[in-house]
């Protein structure tokens, strides 16, 4: 930090006012590191030569200690009006309070199919269908593939 002291001229603020500053002034969506840095060259003329990386620098220590929010690479002052950081996935539903005077809904309902009751009698079997042809079903057709036609015999040369 002695070296940035020493690389700054003195009429220049520190590097976290003006990254607020430029911050504050780019309101739109936010500010990403190149909006900033024209921001800066265009208002301050007398940036020392390693400017992008003292800009670097105080960026990622202003983030890391929680004054700034990136989000989309865009830069935004921590605070209450910053916008919210989503996280992976579908957000939650929102919550629907209860009406005055309702109970509490008991304990949710387990995942999956509920279990057998162990005390329960036996269901009823399902009657069988009455005897007839095994090949012929309800609707009358035997089941599976057709049997294949066989051609007529020929006659006089042609095939009827």
């Amino acid at each position: 930090m002695a070296t940035e002291e020493l690389n700054k001229p003195p009429s220049l603020p520190s590097y976290p006012q003006m990254i607020m500053e430029a911050i504050d002034a780019l309101k739109t969506e936010g500010a990403n590191k190149s909006t900033i840095t024209q921001y800066l060259e265009t208002k301050y003329t007398d940036l020392p030569v390693n400017h992008a990386d003292l800009l670097l620098n105080h960026l990622t220590q202003m983030k890391d200690c929680g004054q700034i929010v990136i989000i989309n690479n865009n830069y935004f002052k921590a605070g209450s009006n910053s916008p919210q950081k989503r996280g992976r996935g579908r957000p939650p539903k929102p919550k629907e309070p209860l009406p005055a005077g309702a109970l509490p809904p008991g304990p949710p309902r387990p995942r999956g199919r509920p279990r057998k009751d162990p005390n329960a009698p036996p269901a009823a079997k399902k009657p069988k269908p009455a005897p007839g042809p095994p090949s012929i079903s309800k609707t009358g057709r035997p089941r599976g593939r057709p049997r294949k036609v066989q051609p007529q015999s020929v006659q006089n040369g042609v095939e009827a």
